[in-house]
């Protein structure tokens, strides 16, 4: 009963508010991202909102700030209490590997779409991961399925390409295949 204005309308709005409109979306993106609103709302409405190029690079930006200050937050708030808890030996292996080569970790469950974003930044964060690798780790991890989704929202203006699917498939199983390697890969001392 509401009428819905086209791509091309919801665009043009986009462009008519100005130049500061993708910086207001990307601080928006960031602090709702931070708590656990999923992430895929502001990627395709980057894409329809930008385009391809613009959506992109606000998307890729956004991320990558909310899960760097979701890490240092939940290290600020608790992350020495709740390290305090994990005496069980393979909480202490696991949280060991994360200290040596988290970034291959945190890469693959990046590349892995269904497993919620917020979930890994906050596990990321009371582990011992370090923040540098976990920031590339995580760049790195949202790069593919961050342009396949803003790539599909833009494609809503008719031109869809289904090969959009055949990357997100890619990208699932490079993930997988990152989480096996790294299982079974063992950390030297």
């Amino acid at each position: 009963m509401v009428p819905r204005p086209s791509i091309e309308e919801i665009r043009t709005w986009a462009d008519a508010v100005g130049p500061a409109f993708p910086l207001v979306f990307l601080v928006v993106h960031v602090v709702l991202t931070v708590a656990p609103i999923p992430r895929t709302i502001f990627t395709v409405s980057a894409g329809v909102l930008f385009g391809a190029a613009t959506g992109i690079t606000v998307s890729v930006a956004a991320t990558t700030i909310s899960a760097v200050l979701a890490l240092l937050l939940v290290r600020a708030i608790g992350r020495d209490a709740f390290a305090a808890r994990l005496t069980h030996p393979t909480a202490r292996a696991v949280d060991d590997r994360l200290a040596r080569r988290g970034w291959l970790a945190v890469g693959s469950l990046r590349l892995i779409a269904p497993i919620p974003f917020a979930v890994v930044n906050y596990c990321s964060g009371v582990s011992s991961v370090r923040t540098l690798p976990y920031t590339l780790a995580t760049v790195v991890g949202i790069l593919p399925g961050t342009i396949g989704v803003v790539l599909l929202a833009d494609a809503l203006t008719g031109q869809t390409d289904p090969a959009l699917l055949v990357i997100s498939a890619i990208c699932i199983s490079i993930g997988l295949l990152g989480l096996v390697f790294d299982a079974r890969t063992p950390v030297k001392g």
